[in-house]
């Protein structure tokens, strides 16, 4: 009986510090949509789709105004049209995806026939950060700027 007791209450703490411990992570915020506003949805749309290779997910809409891609676990990026204007956009407000090969990411703007530049703006140059990452940088049809780099973590 005192061990079937024992192992009940060890059990019970245990299950205690697994529920404080999961509310916890319940409380820190986390990434689950980025969303950019823009002119024509299809041109952009299928920029996002074609030059920067996102799948696009179910979106509960159905309106004809947004497309939605994922862009990570349980993250998203919303196209919404729209936009009437383009405001210009900083290149330090940017978007960043992680690829295997920025050499080869470069082959697929080459085919869409999208400039890139390097962080100085250099015109179709590759920026090499002091930890030995490559990185580009280019806009999208409506001007929001979208890094391409090598980090491993």
């Amino acid at each position: 009986m005192q061990k079937t007791l024992t192992v009940a209450v060890l059990l019970l703490v245990l299950s205690m510090g697994f529920t404080v411990s999961s509310s916890a992570q319940v409380t820190n915020a986390r990434l689950n949509h980025i969303a950019f506003y823009v002119k024509d949805l299809k041109i952009s749309s299928d920029f996002y789709h074609n030059v920067v290779g996102l799948d696009t997910i179910p979106e509960p809409f159905h309106d004809g105004h947004h497309t939605w891609f994922l862009i990570g676990p349980k993250s998203h990026l919303h196209i919404i049209s729209g936009a009437t204007v383009n405001l210009p956009k900083e290149k330090n407000a940017h978007l960043c995806f992680t690829v295997p090969s920025v050499t080869d990411f470069i082959t697929r703007l080459t085919t869409y026939k999208v400039p890139y530049e390097n962080w100085a703006g250099d015109k179709m140059a590759v920026t090499n950060r002091v930890d030995g990452v490559k990185q580009v940088y280019f806009q999208d049809p409506d001007g929001y700027w979208i890094e391409i780099n090598d980090a491993r973590e």
